[in-house]
């Protein structure tokens, strides 16, 4: 059995350790991982394969840093290149990035089975770039592995029932996989106290592509930092938008560090108060560490949370409100599963494809 893993940006490095740990257990599954090259920052991108253990990928189309139809047109030329030297029985997709949406589109022309780790998530608006990615790679996919009920609900309320699997989720494997080794070192450095900063992570389009969106969100932050101390790795994107928009002024008291691996943000998160961010999957890796999580988005796709309260919804002139008024809500357990998904997808695609 051959796989053709696709990869592209930070979580979905995160996914592939695990699911690759899965299948090198298997003697008779190869597989060829392919890294379109989406995030280009080491710190983004190859500091994971170095601290995951994982190999490095067999292909590096180093496609980044144009529109997203430039940048998912060039992944599809590139991609369905190697999906005709490889001809690989299934090609493993993860999230919702341009690089899922390219490997979607390129293994369907090609008749290959696609495997979608991570489906059934929805949020609103309808027109973002990733919400539009996620629908489209579900309705082209062979196998829809979903994270959480709630996911599993959208998919039979879009008539998509066949080969969907309720596995839990890859980033609560990987969660557990590598708690041992979380990284609390910058603790010392910043000379932090615990439950006593907030952890921020901040890039999504809306929030930070629009000067006056951005410059409220800035106030809000700093705002909240003459209270309690915000640690914040700056995404590339949010530190060109600050730069372009002369907004330095207003981060100019925090702490401000580059893009960091991910064993240093997880041993942050375990002991930060709360948690802000506009990242999908960041908003997961915080309630696996039991933190309550802001949330600067319209909407989720991990409503399981919002609807517990565990994490609040936040618009742009409610960040402060919102990040500091008391929770102290209490965290239901194993809402993505058991911590077994990867070994769980693995099986059901071998079973598939061997008997």
């Amino acid at each position: 059995m051959k796989i053709l893993s696709i990869i592209g940006a930070r979580p979905q490095f995160v996914k592939e350790a695990i699911i690759q740990k899965e299948i090198n257990k298997y003697d008779d599954i190869e597989e060829i991982v392919v890294h379109t090259g989406q995030h280009y920052d080491e710190n983004m991108s190859d500091i994971f394969f170095k601290v995951l253990n994982m190999r490095k990928p067999d292909y590096n189309l180093g496609i980044n840093g144009s529109s997203h139809g430039q940048m998912t047109g060039e992944m599809l030329i590139k991609l369905e290149e190697i999906m005709i030297k490889e001809s690989p029985d299934v090609v493993i997709l993860y999230g919702d990035t341009n690089s899922t949406l390219a490997g979607a589109l390129a293994a369907s022309k090609l008749k290959i089975k696609v495997a979608h780790i991570e489906a059934g998530l929805r949020q609103e608006p309808k027109d973002m770039p990733e919400e539009i990615n996620r629908v489209l790679t579900d309705r082209i996919s062979s196998y829809l592995f979903v994270p959480s009920e709630y996911g599993m609900k959208n998919l039979t309320k879009e008539g998509l029932t066949n080969n969907v699997y309720f596995t839990g989720d890859v980033m609560y494997d990987i969660f557990l996989e590598m708690k041992p080794h979380f990284d609390s070192s910058l603790m010392d450095e910043l000379n932090l106290e615990k439950d006593n900063f907030i952890l921020l992570t901040m890039h999504r389009d809306f929030n930070v592509d629009n000067k006056e969106t951005l410059k409220t969100i800035l106030e809000q932050l700093e705002k909240i930092n003459r209270e309690i101390p915000i640690v914040w790795p700056l995404h590339p994107r949010t530190a060109s938008r600050i730069k372009s928009f002369e907004l330095e002024y207003l981060i100019k008291d925090m702490n401000i560090l580059e893009p960091i691996d991910y064993l240093n943000l997880m041993g942050l998160t375990e002991y930060c108060k709360k948690i802000i961010t506009d990242s999908g999957g960041f908003q997961k890796e915080s309630y696996f560490a039991k933190k309550e999580g802001i949330v600067i988005m319209p909407d989720t796709s991990w409503r399981e949370l919002t609807d517990k309260k565990i994490n609040l919804l936040a618009n742009p002139n409610e960040v402060y409100e919102k990040t500091t008024e008391e929770n102290n809500q209490v965290f239901e357990e194993n809402i993505y599963g058991n911590g077994d998904s990867a070994k769980q997808i693995i099986k059901i695609l071998y079973n598939d494809f061997i008997n």
